[in-house]
């Protein structure tokens, strides 16, 4: 009896050490197979481009293959809540832009999820710096005279985006809210069709990324008056910032990383580490810093922090600009 009441003590406690050691023996094997990163947009566009980066790098760190996924449709949102719903076990993992977390909860009204209570911040990846760019035969060549010129002629002044709620869109109402200037909006489905409504002249100017801008300013077709940073890029030193002009003036959408809510802890620290020196790798960052893009490693926490300021300041601008989608 005594026997058997000592190996019932003994299985109880292997049970309860068995327990307790768990989710940390399942942390210290991860990964033990291929990672899913999951873009909630088609292929070939930037957050594409540098998930695929990062997801090789990734593989490379962690000994266990990452592959890409894309889901796109609904501005991002199927993939996004496709990663939502996943087990939290560190093999599904979401590589986005910033607009599925912190701009389509002002644009959606039934939204299937919620940034910071559905996902676990890993970190960010990248910025796309702009630029303000006008057609040579608008009579401006710097954000002040832009900004006279709109003011002697309120709403005639116009602006090309790639569609209601694009960074194209929300940069241009942050800049009419910060000057006090009314512009005219003319959406088109899609920043390429945008860029070259401007560069036609068929519409004044725009806010655009300076990867895709930069060649058609060069070649004379475009006129560019500033950056969207907070302050000048060293690729374009000669090119002041709109914040020279607007003080604390700033637009770049940025890209992360994310995990299900409730994945284990540990799981959230390997990868945040890991993405943190890929971010900072110098093949990584000339070969991003050539093509025009930021890199913008930060922690778990202060990604955490940046969904926050950032969903309050765009639910700010889209309530004031009264932005909806159709």
């Amino acid at each position: 009896m005594r026997v058997f009441r000592k190996f019932q003590l003994m299985v109880a406690a292997g049970t309860l050490l068995a327990l307790g050691l768990a989710p940390a023996a399942a942390a210290d094997a991860w990964p033990s197979k291929p990672i899913k990163m999951v873009v909630p947009f088609a292929a070939g566009g930037g957050t594409d481009f540098i998930g695929r980066l990062v997801a090789k790098h990734l593989s490379e760190r962690l000994g266990a293959q990452v592959f890409v996924e894309n889901r796109g449709g609904a501005n991002g949102t199927i993939g996004v809540q496709a990663v939502a719903t996943a087990d939290p076990d560190g093999y599904t993992i979401l590589a986005t832009s910033d607009s599925t977390l912190v701009v389509n909860p002002w644009l959606y009204a039934k939204l299937p999820y919620q940034a910071l209570r559905d996902f676990a911040p890993v970190g960010t990846m990248v910025r796309f710096p702009g630029l303000l760019a006008v057609h040579p035969s608008v009579p401006v060549r710097s954000v002040a005279e832009l900004v006279a010129l709109a003011k002697a002629k309120p709403g005639t002044i116009s602006y090309a985006t790639g569609g209601n709620g694009n960074f194209s869109h929300l940069a241009a109402e942050l800049f009419s809210l910060a000057t006090g200037v009314k512009l005219l909006h003319v959406p088109f489905r899609g920043v390429g069709p945008a860029a070259q409504a401007v560069i036609a002249g068929d519409v004044n100017m725009m806010f655009n990324n300076i990867q895709t801008t930069i060649e058609h300013v060069r070649a004379g077709k475009l006129v560019a008056l500033a950056v969207n940073e907070p302050k000048r890029i060293p690729a374009l030193p000669d090119l002041p910032a709109v914040a020279e002009t607007v003080p604390g003036f700033e637009m770049a959408p940025w890209t992360g990383i994310l995990v299900p809510a409730k994945t284990p802890h540990e799981i959230v620290e390997r990868l945040s580490k890991e993405l943190h020196e890929i971010m900072r790798s110098p093949e990584v960052v000339k070969l991003l810093t050539d093509q025009y893009v930021l890199p913008y490693p930060s922690t778990a926490q202060e990604f955490a922090e940046l969904i926050k300021a950032d969903t309050e300041k765009w639910g700010k601008v889209i309530k004031e600009a009264g932005i909806k989608v159709e």
